[in-house]
């Protein structure tokens, strides 16, 4: 059984790459979508940051621990540092700001990166939070090579997907 967290900056391919995994059979939460994630105001009061339901999130992975089945989490949220030591693999996915602010300006399927301002976030979350992403990643993939072989190199962490029941 394997517990794989999937992590990185936005545009870099993870929703992309989980619902690859899923559509081979895998278990994939996306913390992005259903309720998974909270608002927390910052401590400096400039808005708010996201952080995991951590009870959800602990839940979830105790229910894949006796499950034996393979999971798949993707998400970069500033607690998910309390969760590392339930992941049998910590994956960043990566790729150069320009190729991650190129497939944003191009995705219909998220809002997240469209304005200026949102942009502008992205360019100094990748300087400032990316190195400590990679500084906790078991693996590195940089998701600038075929999809498919991103998939593929995700899904031999796993091992093969659970049998439908």
């Amino acid at each position: 059984m394997a517990v794989i967290l999937v992590t990185g900056m936005s545009g870099t391919g993870k929703s992309t790459a989980l619902g690859r995994l899923e559509q081979r059979g895998y278990r994939v939460v996306d913390t992005d979508l259903g309720g998974w994630i909270e608002h927390i105001p910052r401590p400096d009061g400039t808005g708010t940051e996201p952080q995991w339901r951590e009870d959800r999130i602990d839940a979830l992975i105790a229910d894949h621990e006796r499950s034996g089945e393979p999971l798949f989490i993707a998400g970069t949220v500033w607690n998910q540092g309390r969760f590392h030591s339930r992941f049998d693999e910590i994956v960043l996915l990566s790729a150069p700001v320009a190729v991650m602010l190129d497939r944003i300006a191009n995705r219909d399927d998220n809002p997240f990166g469209k304005t200026t301002e949102e942009r502008e976030r992205i360019m100094a979350d990748t300087t400032g939070i990316e190195p400590l992403l990679r500084s906790s990643a078991t693996r590195e993939i940089d998701t600038r090579k075929p999809l498919a072989e991103v998939v593929d190199q995700l899904a031999a962490l796993a091992g093969p997907p659970a049998p439908h029941r």
